[in-house]
């Protein structure tokens, strides 16, 4: 079977991520601007990222998300994935589809519904709006996604390898930590990552559950826009692009390096 790529094939692909990539670097590119707007280049400037690093109140909303994305994703991976084994478990078809269909459903369900649903929860509950909502919200919206990332590592991995190791009499404690989650390390980590991300660019969500005194870079960003933009919001954006870019050279060398080999052993 033929897997060249056509040259029209390659064109279509170039303009779509330049559809993609060009309102960022468009962003990056005039957070060196001196003239303090994204109509007129002047010249080049740092100040920009000067005056970001001097804003103590802008910094404290960087940590906050950066707090709330990590521990969010940590909580998120540890609940997704042991509903992932609990789902994975489950040898009755019609159950299982039906536990399935309810984890997808959160995920396609519109973020406006999920933070309105969540508000009132936390309303009735007596919950005040802040840090924990947030971070509640958060790890709820994460659990799907470690799910959907870990179930299709667990059932790439076959039957034989836990029988094996029953049989020579390890016990289902062992079987857990040295056969299963060792298989399952990259689709942990795929997990962690992506409900990683998710958390970082939510705002509907988080703008339903954010209360006074404590907001995320999403919202903030987003209050700041009503008022106009300023051009220390695009060197944060430069920035926070450069960490996503990270991320992902850093979940490739993790996958590659936990990636099976011929025969199904780490490299």
């Amino acid at each position: 079977m033929d897997q060249r790529i056509t040259p029209l094939s390659r064109i279509f692909l170039v303009l779509i991520f330049f559809i993609l990539y060009a309102p960022i670097f468009f962003l990056v590119f005039y957070s060196f601007n001196s003239g303090g707007t994204m109509y007129n280049f002047k010249s080049f400037t740092l100040d920009w990222y000067k005056e970001l690093f001097q804003d103590s109140r802008l910094l404290i909303i960087v940590l906050n998300t950066l707090v709330i994305a990590l521990v969010s994703s940590l909580f998120a991976t540890i609940i997704g994935t042991l509903g992932a084994l609990g789902i994975h478990s489950i040898r009755k078809r019609q159950t299982k589809n039906t536990l399935l269909s309810l984890n997808n459903v959160l995920i396609v369900s519109p973020d406006v519904i999920i933070g309105a649903s969540f508000l009132i929860l936390f309303t009735m509950a007596g919950i005040k709006l802040g840090m924990y909502s947030v971070l509640l919200s958060h790890i709820a919206f994460s659990i799907p996604i470690v799910v959907l990332m870990v179930l299709p590592k667990l059932s790439e991995m076959s039957p034989t390898l836990i029988d094996a190791a029953r049989d020579l009499g390890a016990s289902q404690w062992n079987v857990l930590t040295k056969v299963i989650l060792p298989f399952i390390t990259p689709g942990i980590f795929a997990g962690f990552f992506m409900a990683l991300t998710y958390s970082l660019d939510d705002f509907a969500v988080t703008f339903f559950v954010t209360g006074n005194g404590f907001t995320t870079l999403s919202v903030e960003i987003y209050s700041l826009a009503r008022r106009g933009i300023s051009l220390n919001i695009n060197a944060l954006s430069a920035l926070l692009f450069l960490f996503t870019l990270v991320l992902v050279v850093v979940y490739y060398f993790i996958s590659q390096r936990n990636r099976p080999g011929r025969w199904g052993v780490k490299k």
